[in-house]
């Protein structure tokens, strides 16, 4: 079985062909270039250097966010056009739970986290136990502060994983001390690979027309214009 992967959700990019359990390609890049420029450009590519046409792939996984709501629109737009056009299951996965499939095997609370602005971020928490990746914390967008209040109720070391990992890690350090330990950097990419893996032993296949992105957030245009709605209800 062929699987195409596609992970946009943020500013790394990664594609990638597994083939009956074995990664024939994947191009891995953290470079700060538009997904609208780069991504389909590379999805060719990588198919050309798999030797394999579009037309051979048995199912499609993507990123379905939290991230950039560009990079998530980006790449779900292309795997449900892919899926539809070529007649192909689609699997969507976390763009958090690909990111701790990269350390499945740690031994504690898995936490990738990508930067939200504002001293926010994107995270989840996850435990791999019985060969199985599990929830302890939802996907969701959060303080540090209160991100850090649920992590400190485990009695657990906590892997945080992701490229955005250095920018709160002094505080991290700080309020966890040794409980936090950080992935090196190899584990920090989100990589196709992974978001592939997790998709066949953990997810579902997905309504191609109904399926969205998951944003766990609402933009921060529609954040405006619901405030600025509530103000002129106050006054009405």
């Amino acid at each position: 079985m062929i699987w195409l992967g596609i992970d946009t959700a943020n500013t790394p990019l990664s594609i990638a062909v597994v083939k009956d359990g074995e990664i024939l390609i994947e191009e891995n890049s953290s470079m700060a270039i538009n997904h609208s420029l780069r991504a389909m450009p590379a999805i060719d590519e990588v198919f050309k250097k798999a030797n394999i046409a579009p037309s051979d792939i048995h199912a499609i996984a993507v990123s379905e966010g939290p991230g950039s709501y560009t990079g998530v629109r980006i790449g779900v737009t292309i795997a449900k056009t892919l899926a539809w056009t070529l007649n192909k299951p689609l699997v969507g996965v976390s763009s958090l739970k690909a990111l701790a499939a990269n350390a499945l095997y740690f031994e504690g609370i898995l936490c990738p986290i990508v930067d939200a602005r504002r001293n926010n971020v994107y995270a989840g928490a996850y435990r791999f136990e019985n060969g199985k990746l599990t929830t302890v914390i939802e996907d969701g967008h959060f303080s540090l502060e209160e991100l850090i209040g649920k992590l400190k109720s485990f009695k657990y070391p906590v892997l945080f994983i992701g490229k955005d990992t250095s920018l709160h890690k002094d505080q991290l350090i700080d309020e966890l001390a040794d409980q936090a330990v950080f992935a090196p950097i190899q584990f920090n990419l989100p990589r196709a690979s992974s978001l592939i893996h997790t998709a066949q032993q953990f997810e579902e296949e997905v309504d191609i027309h109904n399926f969205v992105p998951e944003y766990r957030r609402i933009a921060e245009a529609e954040a405006n214009w619901l405030k600025a709605q509530g103000k002129e209800h106050e006054r009405g």
